[in-house]
């Protein structure tokens, strides 16, 4: 699908092309599947504690790969072992403030303000990889912050986002360093190792910040333990296909596929009961928005040999 407008000074806004490929429709089922897990999180947050709860789900889902992919430790390289640890680190942080986040906020506020990672994207490929923004990438960043104040409820914290709302933002930019990262260093290691050093790295530092945080281990539930076992099982079947299909979708593509995970959340959020404020909505629909402007492009049409300007 693409779209191309063009005025009479020889300039025209078009939209990326997009083909689905295999890879790309595999990132499109992950989505749906990571939208759901927003609810469920922030169910579990009533009878376990976020750290806790992010080391059971990330040690279960690097157990699952490790009965999957165990053959493939044979032959472990450093850059294996820096990747995976690197990945982990940022999977800890994306996850665990994420998770925080929902003690104080609902799954569909934090599905939306988690999504401003996609925008963020190009802003951290212009700082780690000297990659600069075009005009339509930064046009969505500020569109970005703006929906993020409304979905906060700017009338209700004066102005100022709420500790649940700040703390899953900073979650957000964790989660687009993590997609960086993988595409930096796909095609260089093995899909099976990265994926079971990542996912043991990220629960084994979540189980390591307990005494820190001063959390204990809850009290026995079978919710936090299936809830724990199911998103295990999510998140093993998420980093493996995104650790795959982003060896040939580039960073900036990929988050613009992922933006569907906050519609899914919200659908689902809605669905089980919640309701968000309109101007909540407003501020969803300009994230969403967001996302769709940082992926056009500025098109001079007027000569045959110019190029389009770039994300």
């Amino acid at each position: 699908m693409s779209g191309d407008t063009t005025g009479a000074s020889g300039f025209g806004v078009r939209l990326r092309e997009i083909r689905p490929s295999p890879p790309e429709l595999a990132l499109l089922a992950v989505t749906f599947v990571w939208g759901a897990t927003f609810l469920i999180v922030h169910t579990a947050m009533s009878y376990s504690g976020p750290m806790f709860f992010v080391g059971l789900r990330f040690v279960s889902a690097g157990g699952i790969a490790l009965l999957i992919f165990g053959r493939h430790l044979r032959g472990t390289t450093a850059l294996d072992l820096a990747a995976g640890s690197t990945i982990g680190v940022a999977i800890f942080f994306g996850y665990a403030l994420s998770t925080v986040g929902m003690q104080t906020i609902s799954s569909s506020t934090s599905a939306f303000i988690t999504a401003l990672y996609v925008p963020m994207v190009p802003l951290l490929q212009w700082v780690i990889l000297r990659k600069a923004p075009g005009k339509f990438a930064l046009a969505g960043v500020a569109l970005a912050f703006i929906g993020l104040v409304l979905v906060a409820g700017p009338a209700a914290s004066g102005l100022s986002a709420g500790t649940g709302e700040v703390v899953t933002l900073l979650g957000a930019v964790a989660i687009a360093a993590e997609i960086i990262l993988i595409s930096a260093f796909a095609g260089r290691i093995d899909l099976g190792r990265i994926s079971i050093i990542q996912l043991l790295v990220a629960g084994g530092i979540a189980f390591l910040a307990m005494p820190i945080t001063g959390e204990q281990i809850p009290e026995f539930s079978w919710v936090w333990l299936a809830s724990g076992l199911g998103l295990g099982l999510a998140s093993c079947i998420i980093q493996v296909t995104m650790n795959w299909a982003q060896k040939s979708i580039s960073p900036t593509r990929s988050t613009i596929i992922y933006a569907g995970e906050p519609v899914w959340a919200g659908v689902i959020g809605r669905i089980a009961g919640e309701r968000l404020p309109a101007l909540a909505l407003v501020g969803a629909a300009l994230i969403i928005a967001s996302v769709i402007i940082s992926e056009l492009k500025l098109a001079r049409t007027s000569t045959a040999g110019d190029r389009p300007e770039g994300p």
